[in-house]
């Protein structure tokens, strides 16, 4: 049977650097493809930003303040 392949290139940092993802089946290749969409920063900002407000609403404490880094604006939605 035929391999199926998912290729990323172009990355901003590093233009020349690919990945290749060979794949089974389309259903292998759909679960890459929401593999990286779970890996990817905003995904992983926005989950940081829902549970940092969850244990807030829970301990009426902001959980990022004893880093000193609560009011940096990559941890603010928007």
């Amino acid at each position: 049977p035929g391999a199926l392949s998912l290729s990323l290139a172009g990355f901003i940092e590093e233009p020349e650097r690919k990945y290749c993802f060979e794949c089974a089946t389309e259903e292998q290749c759909q679960e890459w493809v929401e593999a990286l969409k779970r890996a990817s920063y905003e995904f992983l900002r926005r989950s940081l930003i829902f549970y940092r407000n969850e244990i807030q609403k829970m301990t009426g404490k902001d959980p990022l303040e004893q880093y000193g880094i609560s009011e940096e604006a990559r941890f603010q939605l928007g």
